[in-house]
């Protein structure tokens, strides 16, 4: 991930714990504690995802909280219940390759749209690892994509 740069835009709690989590190489920053507001204060794990962008071909770091589901990663391209998705999923749409950090293990990985019986199912895993993703999906009309990283060789 040498050549690709944290994601513009991103708040800075997320750019602090990106940083952290970049310059400790994933020995920090993997564990991310947080208390959400209305919920206690709770610790998820969390990915950089590293994504090509659709309009520059650059390539963007974002750190993300996520579950797993047999040997790949689940992410919710939730944008906080925002009407849109967020630049991640559309540029993941554009180029489904990706490189995905978990604590200390790197890989490349094909992302997916869960769809259907599935998409179900994982949404239910998503809410338990962040409770605040039901919420979310109160503040929009859109149905929030459901992300599967299957890693690749």
């Amino acid at each position: 991930m040498t050549d690709a740069k944290l994601a513009p835009n991103l708040p800075e709690w997320m750019q602090e714990h990106a940083k952290r989590y970049i310059a400790s190489g994933g020995t920090e920053g993997h564990m991310y504690t947080v208390t959400p507001a209305g919920y206690p204060e709770m610790t998820v794990p969390s990915l950089l995802l590293t994504t090509t962008g659709r309009k520059s071909g650059d390539r963007f770091i974002f750190p993300l909280f996520y579950g797993m589901t047999g040997d790949s990663y689940i992410v919710v391209a939730s944008k906080g219940g925002a009407p849109e998705h967020p630049g991640w999923y559309r540029n993941l749409l554009a180029d489904p390759t990706v490189e995905v950090q978990a604590g200390t293990v790197r890989t490349k990985a094909r992302a997916r749209t869960a769809t259907g019986e599935e998409r179900a199912r994982l949404w239910d895993v998503a809410v338990k690892f962040w409770p605040p993703y039901a919420d979310y999906k109160l503040k929009t009309e859109r149905e929030i994509p459901v992300v599967v990283l299957d890693p690749i060789a």
